[in-house]
C-alpha cells in the first residue's frame, strides 16, 4: 500500500516527539508499505511568528506573511527527514514549492490548484521516504502561499489524490471521530467510519477534528482519510464513501459551534432587493452569513436575522450601519451569547422523526430554539450559549449515541 501521513503540531512539537513521529513513520515502512510524511509546523511556532510580525507591524502584508510562516513547516520537515535517515531510512525533505503544490494567488488563505508531485514520485522510486511541508504552497507567479489555518490537513489529502495513495492518514492529538465531544459526553463513543458527507457536516458546525476544505476535496477524489492519535497505537476512525450500513443509523453524532453570534435587523423596509443590498454588502467585505430566518411582513416591514463567525461581529455591524434603505439607516442588535447545536448523519435520509425528536428534548430541557436550519443529513438549532453543554449531553442520550450500533441504536 502507498499511505501518506501527516503529523500535527502537537505530534512534532518538540524533538522527542520527532523521534516518536520518526519511529512510527519506520514501522509503518517496515511493514512493507510506502510512505509519504506531510507535517505541520511545531506547536505554537505559527503562533510566535504571527505575533513577531505584529509587534514589528500593526498590518503585515499577506505576501510577506506568507513566506513568514511557511517557515515553520520547512524547519519541522527538515529535522524529521534527518531523523528517519539516522535511524536507517533514507528520507528528503521538500517544501510546497518543491512538491510542485500550485495554488492561486491568494495570500493566507490559497486554494489548491493541481500538484505535480513528479519529484515526490521519483524520490519514493528510488527509496526514499518523502516528508512534504504542509500548509503551503506556491502560486502561478512564484510567490510562497499559504493554506490557511489546518491547511496541513489538506496538503496530505491533496498529495494521496495526486499520488493515487491507498489512504491518507492524519494523525492528531485525539484519536478518532466521536458522537460527541468525549471533553462534554462521557458516554461519548468513538465511531469506527463515518461517510465524507458526514465528516464534511460535523467539521464544518464545529467539530475540529479535519479541516473542512480537506474533507471536500476527499470527497472529490475519493481519498480514504483515518484520523487515529499520533499518541497511541490503535485504529482510528476511517472517513470514507457512504455504504448501506451507514443509513441504519438516523444520527451519527452530535456536535457544538460556541464561535457565533446573530445579528438581528429590525423594521427592514419590505420590498424586493433589501436583502439582496444586506448580504451583498456582507458578501463584499468578505463576511461569511450561516443561518438566516427572515419573519412575515405585517406592517410593510419585516425583522431579518443571521448568523455570522463570532469574530465577524463588529465588521459585519460596521457594514450594515453604513447601509441606507429608503434613505434610513438599519436597526442592528447583536447577540453574541449563542450557540449553534447540530445533530448529524446520512440516516436522515430514510429515518423520520429527527426533527422532532431533537426539538422535544431541548424542550424537554426548557432550552429555547431561536434558530433551526437542516439539509439533508444534519439539523441545527441556535440556542442561549449557556445551554450548550446541556443540550450536546440530551441530544447524544435522546438517539442513544453511546450505544453501539445493532444494540438498540434507533
Amino acid at each position: 500500500m502507498l499511505i501518506v501521513q501527516k503529523y500535527g503540531g502537537t505530534s512534532v512539537g518538540d524533538l522527542e516527539k520527532i523521534r516518536n513521529v520518526a519511529a512510527r513513520v519506520a514501522r509503518t515502512r517496515a511493514n512493507g508499505h510506502q510512505v509519504v510524511v506531510v507535517a505541520s509546523a511545531m506547536a505554537g511556532q505559527t503562533d510566535q511568528l504571527v505575533g513577531m510580525a505584529h509587534t514589528l507591524s500593526p498590518e503585515p502584508s499577506a505576501r510577506e506573511m506568507d513566506l513568514l510562516l511557511s517557515s515553520g513547516e520547512r524547519v519541522t520537515v527538515a529535522l524529521l527527514a534527518m531523523t528517519l535517515s539516522a535511524l536507517g531510512h533514507p528520507a528528503q525533505a521538500f517544501t510546497g514549492r518543491q512538491v510542485g503544490i500550485v495554488t492561486d494567488a491568494s495570500h493566507t488563505r490559497a486554494r489548491i490548484e493541481r500538484v505535480d508531485a513528479e519529484r515526490l514520485t521519483k524520490a519514493l522510486g528510488e527509496g526514499y521516504i518523502p516528508v512534504v511541508a504542509g500548509f503551503q504552497g506556491i502560486s502561478p507567479g512564484s510567490d510562497v502561499t499559504t493554506l490557511g489555518r489546518g491547511g496541513s490537513d489538506l496538503t496530505a489529502v491533496a498529495v494521496a489524490a495526486a499520488l493515487k495513495a491507498d489512504r491518507c492518514d492524519i494523525f492528531t492529538d485525539v484519536d478518532g471521530v466521536y458522537t460527541a465531544d468525549p471533553r462534554i459526553v462521557s458516554g461519548a463513543r468513538k465511531l469506527d467510519r463515518v461517510s465524507f458527507e458526514e465528516m464534511l457536516e460535523l467539521a464544518s458546525l464545529g467539530a475540529k477534528v479535519l479541516q473542512t476544505r480537506s474533507v471536500l476535496f476527499a470527497m472529490r477524489h475519493g481519498v480514504p482519510v483515518q484520523v487515529a492519535s499520533s499518541f497511541k497505537d490503535e485504529p482510528g476512525t476511517l472517513v470514507t464513501r457512504e455504504d448501506a450500513a451507514m443509513e441504519q443509523v438516523a444520527v451519527s453524532g452530535v456536535t457544538y459551534d460556541r464561535n457565533q453570534a446573530k445579528l438581528t435587523l429590525t423594521k427592514v423596509p419590505d420590498h424586493p432587493g433589501v436583502a439582496s443590498r444586506i448580504f451583498g454588502a456582507l458578501g463584499a467585505a468578505d463576511i461569511l452569513i450561516d443561518m438566516i430566518i427572515q419573519n412575515v411582513s405585517h406592517d410593510g416591514t419585516t425583522d431579518i436575522s443571521f448568523t455570522v463567525p463570532r469574530p465577524d461581529v463588529a465588521r459585519a455591524d460596521e457594514v450594515i450601519r453604513k447601509l441606507r434603505v429608503d434613505e434610513q439607516p438599519l436597526q442592528v442588535e447583536v447577540d453574541d451569547h449563542i450557540a449553534k447545536i447540530s445533530v448529524v448523519g446520512v440516516g436522515m435520509r430514510s429515518h423520520t422523526g429527527v426533527a422532532s425528536r431533537m426539538f422535544d428534548t431541548l424542550a424537554e430541557e426548557e432550552i429555547n430554539i431561536q434558530m433551526i436550519s437542516t439539509s439533508e443529513i444534519k439539523i441545527s438549532c441556535v440556542i442561549a450559549e449557556r445551554y450548550t453543554e446541556l443540550a450536546v449531553r440530551a441530544l447524544h442520550d435522546a438517539f442513544a449515541l453511546g450505544t453501539p450500533p445493532g444494540a438498540g441504536t434507533p
